[in-house]
């Protein structure tokens, strides 16, 4: 396939050195256009429930923004091999071992794909079935399962996509995928204006815009690779499953999956009880819960940056370097938490008044932001110390304590604490008091881990 422009060739400037040097500049260099990138994506989303809830009516808005935990949940059990993807890379990378990592990024690419067209099945043949247990009210869930099969359909573009970026943000390749996403996002927006306002497709117009720009941003990844002159390059001729590779990337994906999976699963059971709010709270959630989501990819950047610069040093044995790389990204991840949670908590009024101009839904969406989203800078901390943890290889034990800390205690809450004084603001504090526990225990976890390794490797080199 011939592109409309030339993609730019490898340069070193895309790629940065991750074992030696000052690291906060570094990080911040990394971590930027990976926030660019995660909130152009979430402008996929943003985009999908604004033209939803100003064209097509509140149960347009509530059938798209009720998909979305459930449609993590499922994707998530997958994603988590993308984590397994960029750890190898970056390790093999530090270590200078080109041929692992060459073999990493054929295999990673070829199981994308498998495990897009599993999830294909997946999403169409169980969405009514999920929806309806999870008490999808009778108004909603018929533009409900529409959205979440067409959604579906796109699934191999997006596991592609993501799997393509994750061998690049392991090297420190930050920008080329902020260039695609701002590409696909363009036409996305543009898409959904033409299909729901034009075309009158309402949710089903909403669905196909998401999947075509994620078809289109899957594409530049992968000529990306392949046209790319450096040791990650992709040949499509050389594409198959190399049996270790997959192994250890199972390893330390399949935890992270599940963790993510089972992240999702406590947020389908908060779902089920915002549902039971009715679909003018459901509306509110959704709104608020798109606008906290751009306070999480700009912390998440630093979780990712966590992981990558972790797994470079821990490949070149630099173990006390590592200590570092988690304090910067905590120091920068609060600071980032705190500015946008309170800026969002701020002008939260004018901020939903864009997704609705119903003063019950803004309503519903003020009081959850003050609980969630103000205090989100702890949930930017605990994936800072996960990604840590990741990258050296763990991710059993970060998947057992997240599990417990924010699944089981935030489900126990659900069904002990919330029916005690089942109002909308106990439902929420769930969040922070999970972050907390859960936050406190990996950093624990961290240190047991990186000691651990350390010994493993024996002394540690000497540190720049």
């Amino acid at each position: 396939m011939k592109l409309p422009f030339k993609l730019p060739k490898r340069k070193s400037s895309y790629e940065i050195d991750m074992t030696n040097g000052p690291l906060l500049g570094k990080i911040t260099r990394f971590a930027i256009p990976l926030a660019l990138a995660g909130i152009l994506q979430l402008l996929f989303n943003a985009a999908d429930i604004v033209v939803a809830g100003r064209f097509a009516g509140p149960q347009a808005l509530a059938a798209v923004g009720s998909t979305g935990a459930l449609n993590m949940l499922i994707v998530n059990l997958f994603m988590g091999l993308s984590v397994g993807v960029n750890v190898l890379v970056a390790r093999y990378y530090g270590g200078g071992a080109h041929k692992d990592l060459s073999e990493t990024v054929h295999t990673a690419i070829l199981t994308a794909m498998a495990c897009g067209l599993l999830l294909v099945v997946i999403g169409i043949s169980l969405s009514r079935p999920l929806l309806t247990l999870m008490g999808t009210p009778e108004d909603v869930i018929g533009q409900s399962v529409l959205y979440m099969r067409i959604v579906f359909a796109g699934m191999p573009a997006m596991m592609t996509y993501n799997f393509g970026a994750a061998v690049l943000r392991a090297v420190g390749d930050t920008q080329r995928p902020l260039y695609f996403l701002m590409i696909s996002g363009v036409i996305n927006v543009l898409l959904n204006l033409f299909c729901v306002i034009v075309l009158r497709m309402g949710v089903a117009g909403v669905a196909v815009a998401t999947v075509v720009s994620q078809c289109i941003s899957a594409v530049l990844v992968i000529a990306c690779l392949v046209r790319s002159d450096a040791v990650y390059r992709l040949d499509l001729k050389r594409l198959r499953i190399y049996k270790g590779k997959l192994l250890l990337m199972t390893k330390i994906g399949v935890p992270a999956g599940i963790q993510g999976a089972m992240f999702s699963l406590s947020n389908v059971v908060i779902q089920s009880n915002i549902n039971s709010f009715g679909s003018i709270a459901m509306a509110g959630s959704t709104a608020a819960g798109n606008i906290e989501g751009f306070v999480f990819t700009a912390e998440d950047a630093f979780a990712q940056a966590a992981l990558s610069f972790t797994g470079q040093n821990y490949g070149a044995r630099k173990f006390d370097r590592i200590n570092k790389v988690l304090i910067n990204c905590i120091l920068l991840v609060s600071a980032v938490g705190l500015v946008l949670g309170g800026l969002t908590n701020l002008f939260a009024g004018p901020l939903l008044g864009v997704y609705s101009t119903d003063p019950q839904v803004i309503e519903f969406g003020i009081q959850r932001m003050l609980l969630v989203g103000l205090p989100h800078f702890i949930c930017g901390a605990m994936g800072v110390i996960t990604g840590s943890l990741r990258g050296m290889g763990s991710s059993v034990a970060p998947m057992l304590i997240t599990v417990f800390g924010t699944c089981v205690l935030r489900v126990a809450w659900v069904y002990t604490i919330f029916p005690l004084n089942p109002t909308w603001q106990m439902l929420f504090l769930s969040y922070p008091i999970s972050w907390l526990a859960t936050g406190i225990v990996q950093f624990v976890a961290f240190l047991f881990v990186k000691k651990r390794a350390k010994e493993k490797a024996g002394a540690a080199t000497p540190q720049s």
